[in-house]
């Protein structure tokens, strides 16, 4: 696998990282979804200094992540409840059928 130097642009400041290939796509989005969010977090004006907005868009980022790992637990939960139902549906559809056919 090939790495090569990546540069991203966050809040105006150049950084070189470097980066499989195949994944230079993945980290240019990720460094404009944390540019986006720095930049929010540094309009407010409620935050001053570029190492608390990046702690404060860090902070957003992990939760917006386990809110949505958390929802693909729940939605795997649900959809696992629902195959346990409809098989016990199934089951009790063949037990009335033995029923009619006796």
């Amino acid at each position: 696998m090939s790495t090569q130097t990546v540069s991203v642009k966050i809040l105006d400041k150049e950084f070189q990282v470097a980066c499989p290939t195949d994944q230079q796509q993945g980290l240019i989005q990720a460094a404009q979804h944390l540019d986006k969010q720095m930049r929010e977090i540094r309009t407010t004006g409620k935050v001053i200094g570029l190492e608390r907005i990046a702690v404060m868009a860090a902070l957003n980022i992990s939760h917006e992540l386990l809110q949505t790992q958390q929802k693909g637990a729940s939605s795997q939960s649900e959809t696992a409840a629902v195959k346990r139902i409809s098989e016990r549906i199934e089951e009790t559809l063949h037990r009335c059928r033995q029923l009619e056919i006796s």
